[in-house]
């Protein structure tokens, strides 16, 4: 038997039928860049999201870096990022221009430790850009309460937090924005990339729409420094039939994750922490444990696809390593040592949970 880390093909799968059919309208209509497709998207993402708008691009990466310059980020500035996520978060600042300035996680719930962020904050530091890693939301009272008393945006990386709720409110605007992926893997994935911003500010807004498209709103009339960034009304139409289906799969995922915290529970695993006032997309199910590397072999060996989310720290990386002295943050070297993701998706069955949790607490048992 072999438990994959995530059945894509069983997604497209049970949605078979309405997205064949989603596709064929989009090439029977005969519009493939922009249009209603998308319009449509945008609107009912919106509102999914609790938020006045929400504009598609190409990817997640593009999402960030619009927002970046939609809110006014460039050469020298300085954007404080987690030490603990994924590259992607960093790279935007970069193409910007500006400088991304790493703060270290909660060691509990893996994402930026809000107490640790003041102490970052100089006179040239334009954003605070939490991501709410793994799908479990950041505190982002602290952290928007700090940006206002220090006149900052705050953009959140939303990246895998589809659906996710932070006080009883889903995320999409809490802060000035939120950049979101639609990457295959992701709780709401395309057939391909995408991306989108999500804000109540109009300004902001209005400014992605222009940047993504060769800085344009009226064809010809360019009044921007722009780019080719749109979401394609193919993925648009794709995430559509997704999004009315994106509740009920994350609450199957919850489930996972819920039989997995009962089972593993006393096992020699580090198990996620949820705070009283988060409800996760859980995107991933993340543990820890010194000896990852066995652990990780053992489940390979049992044809189990268990992932490493993420290998390599930002600032470990080549193109930042040059910046920063070794082990200058030692919780995130840490956790990417020690950090191991179990599958987990909307179409794993409770027996390959209990296939998986039987062979760590085998582990723990020899």
């Amino acid at each position: 038997m072999k438990i994959p880390f995530l059945d894509l093909r069983a997604a497209y799968q049970e949605l078979k039928a309405d997205i064949d059919a989603a596709i064929q309208r989009v090439l029977d209509s005969g519009w493939y860049i922009l249009g209603s497709e998308v319009d449509a998207f945008e609107s009912e993402y919106a509102i999914y999201c609790e938020a006045k708008y929400a504009i598609g691009v190409a990817n997640g990466l593009d999402a960030l870096h619009l927002a970046l310059l939609a809110m006014g980020v460039g050469p020298g500035d300085e954007v404080i990022v987690p030490s603990n996520t994924y590259i992607a978060t960093w790279l935007a600042v970069s193409h910007c221009g500006a400088i991304p300035i790493p703060v270290e996680p909660d060691e509990r719930t893996y994402n930026i430790d809000p107490l640790r962020i003041e102490a970052a904050i100089t006179a040239r530091t334009k954003v605070i850009l939490p991501v709410h890693l793994y799908g479990q939301p950041a505190d982002l009272d602290p952290i928007i309460s700090l940006a206002h008393r220090y006149d900052l945006r705050v953009l959140e990386d939303g990246a895998q937090a589809h659906g996710a709720l932070y006080k009883g409110k889903r995320i999409g605007a809490h802060g000035d924005a939120v950049a979101w992926s639609f990457y295959p893997g992701k709780n709401l994935g395309a057939l391909g990339d995408g991306g989108a911003v999500t804000t109540n500010n109009p300004e902001i807004a209005d400014r992605i729409r222009i940047l993504r498209n060769y800085g344009s709103r009226v064809k010809y009339v360019n009044e921007a420094r722009g780019f080719n960034s749109r979401l394609d009304p193919v993925q648009a139409a794709v995430l559509r039939v997704k999004l009315e289906h994106l509740d009920d799969w994350n609450g199957r995922r919850q489930t996972i994750a819920q039989q997995y915290l009962n089972m593993l529970s006393g096992s020699e695993l580090t198990l996620p922490y949820v705070p009283e006032w988060a409800k996760p997309a859980w995107h991933l199910f993340v543990v820890r444990q010194s000896r990852r590397d066995e652990l990780m072999k053992l489940l390979s060996d049992a044809n189990i696809g268990a992932l490493i989310h993420y290998p390599i720290p930002p600032h470990r990386q080549d193109i930042y390593a040059m910046d920063f002295q070794f082990n200058e943050f030692s919780l995130a070297e840490k956790m990417a040592k020690q950090v191991l993701s179990l599958p987990i998706g909307p179409h794993m069955t409770s027996e390959f949970v209990d296939t998986v949790c039987d062979i760590l607490c085998r582990k723990k048992s020899n």
